[in-house]
């Protein structure tokens, strides 16, 4: 049992080591491509950031039942043309 701690700790070493420097490099080349974007669009830039300040759009309004355009489903049975014979 006292010898199985030293060589879990050396496979944990041994493995975790790797992934942190893989995930460390990765993270890097994506910090720069955003960074490179920046700089070629700041003008997105700018939009974006004040586009998640701005207020939402407010909700559509409910149809009043005079107005012109009613949904099929909507309608009464009275005003369905009836194709046929």
């Amino acid at each position: 049992m006292a010898d199985t701690l030293p060589d879990v700790l050396r496979f944990a070493f041994i493995l975790l080591v790797p992934l942190a420097l893989v995930a460390g490099g990765a993270l890097s080349l994506f910090g720069l491509g955003a960074l490179i974007y920046i700089f070629e669009h700041p003008k997105e830039l700018r939009s974006m950031v004040q586009g998640a300040f701005r207020r939402p759009e407010k909700p559509a309004r409910k149809l009043s039942p005079s107005h012109y355009y009613q949904p099929y489903w909507t309608r009464d049975a009275s005003s369905r043309r009836i194709d046929g014979p």
